[in-house]
């Protein structure tokens, strides 16, 4: 689904917007990853062995360490990524670490680019110990929906036919069956969406580049003209400006949490096994149906 070849680039040209302006990460990851050590810091447990995986700069890493909850933290980089030194680089598809290696996984705003997503949550299930702790954020399907929009109108009304412009993103449905079904015990799934607004439409598409966040799709399209880019910018006016001119982007995170099976979690009760009916718990008349 996505292009090896095409992420690559995307990755490069991040890198070299970086080196240029001496930017040193995306506002959007960090917030994920301020998120996702707060939910671990919900826990209250020590874990021995922590992964950082795919973070692209060294800010997981560091706000992991500074949590004071893991002993040693491993940081994981795809081939390619936002490489710096003391990063192991594994690609996802093939992530080639030990079982029963770590305790936690925190994965912000990368899984969703992975092509077996499945593949890529059991892996890190194996490499998880029993009663290790996944915590992950994906972007939701709300990501970007004012350019989503703006794109297609403008690409259709200009060229009479429109292509898949922004990478597909994960519903909060499908990613809650998803941890169940590869495995994952206790799992929890919720969603936030942060808007942020921008100048002009022009701004955002320069923070996604900075961001490695443009297509990454096999999908060939045409490259964007100036007509379109021109009606894009018409139509995201049109439909999702303020008052005062600027443009509103949606950035929805979904955020997954589970853990690796063991005897010591909650388990259902069995059914029929309750000692209360559930109208003498509320008080209420039993009505038969």
């Amino acid at each position: 689904m996505f292009d090896p070849n095409r992420r690559q680039a995307v990755f490069n040209r991040a890198r070299r917007m970086a080196t240029r302006s001496g930017w040193d990460g995306d506002f959007l990851m960090r917030l994920a990853v301020d998120d996702l050590v707060e939910r671990m810091g919900a826990v209250q447990r020590q874990f021995e062995t922590g992964i950082a995986l795919c973070g692209r700069t060294s800010y997981l890493t560091d706000a992991m360490e500074a949590s004071g909850q893991v002993g040693e933290v491993i940081r994981v980089e795809e081939p390619g990524g936002w490489i710096e030194s003391g990063a192991v680089e594994h690609p996802l598809a093939h992530l080639d670490m030990p079982a029963n290696s770590a305790d936690v996984v925190l994965a912000p705003l990368t899984l969703h680019w992975a092509d077996d997503l499945p593949g890529v949550l059991i892996q890190l299930r194996q490499i998880l110990r029993p009663d290790g702790l996944l915590l992950a954020i994906l972007p939701g399907p709300d990501t970007l929906a004012e350019l989503r929009h703006a794109l297609l109108t403008a690409e259709a009304e200009v060229s009479g036919g429109a292509a898949l412009r922004v990478d597909p993103f994960t519903d909060i449905r499908d990613a809650g069956a998803l941890l169940q079904r590869c495995g994952y015990a206790l799992p929890v799934v919720d969603q936030d969406v942060l808007t942020v607004r921008y100048d002009n439409p022009l701004k955002l598409l320069g923070d996604l580049r900075q961001f490695a966040a443009t297509r990454q799709v096999t999908e060939q399209s045409l490259p964007l003209t100036r007509a379109v880019i021109g009606r894009m910018r018409e139509v995201y006016a049109e439909t999702a400006s303020d008052p005062d001119g600027r443009i509103r982007a949606s950035f929805s995170f979904v955020s997954l949490s589970g853990w690796v099976p063991h005897d010591s979690q909650q388990k259902p009760l069995k059914p029929g096994s309750a000692k209360m009916r559930l109208a003498e718990a509320l008080n209420v008349e039993e009505k038969k149906v």
